[in-house]
């Protein structure tokens, strides 16, 4: 026998991909009158409201009602994070369900994710540096996650040390990378001597 929650989910998607966003969402609503504690179809009611309805406050209304019926659930705390991490009005609460999210689920994507939702939202550029170190150390042929650090290195830390070796990094593992290959010659140019050696009065800040 077909799951009905399933059910009601697979035919919303349907909806929405032919369009018919609302009828989704009632697909959807029906079925939780009938299992309100049921949290897959409220998630996806609550992704319809962000992404198709445009309907912030709709949304937010299905996240509250899943985090009182399961305060851990990681795809609810990741599809939150989502909405609240590109508003600075929201940063404290997204800062919370981070820390939760890596208690729950450590991984190198979540402390890159919040490595950079660090240095955007809250300017903790200290903070940023340790989350990247560890995005790397969880997952060090990840070319990006250099990248990532390296913009923080040479915008925000000035450390330009530790910068050029990021972006040797990122080279070394995407040798096509243009954006890359260009700062780094800037860099070298303006950094350091022939020899590649700091200039005078040049020093790491970390």
């Amino acid at each position: 026998m077909a799951d009905p929650a399933y059910e009601a989910i697979s035919k919303a998607k349907r909806q929405v991909q032919s369009g018919n966003a609302k009828g989704a969402a009632k697909t959807l609503e029906d079925y939780l009158e009938t299992d309100p504690h049921n949290v897959k179809p409220r998630l996806e009611l609550a992704n319809i409201a962000y992404y198709q309805l445009d309907d912030r406050k709709y949304g937010d209304l299905q996240m509250e009602i899943i985090f009182e019926l399961e305060p851990d659930n990681l795809d609810a705390l990741k599809a939150s994070l989502a909405i609240l991490s590109k508003d600075k009005r929201d940063r404290k609460i997204a800062d919370e369900r981070y820390r939760k999210v890596i208690e729950l689920e450590p991984s190198a994507e979540v402390y890159n994710s919040y490595a950079r939702f660090l240095r955007m939202q809250f300017l903790d550029f200290q903070k940023a540096a340790e989350y990247y170190e560890k995005a790397i150390a969880a997952s060090p042929n990840r070319y990006e996650f250099h990248q990532n650090y390296a913009v923080l290195l040479l915008n925000d830390l000035k450390d330009y040390v530790k910068a050029k070796h990021e972006l040797e990094e990122v080279l070394r593992l995407n040798p096509g990378s243009a954006s890359a290959k260009k700062n780094y010659d800037l860099l070298m140019k303006k950094k350091f001597d022939s020899q590649g050696n700091p200039k005078k009065g040049l020093f790491s800040k970390r």
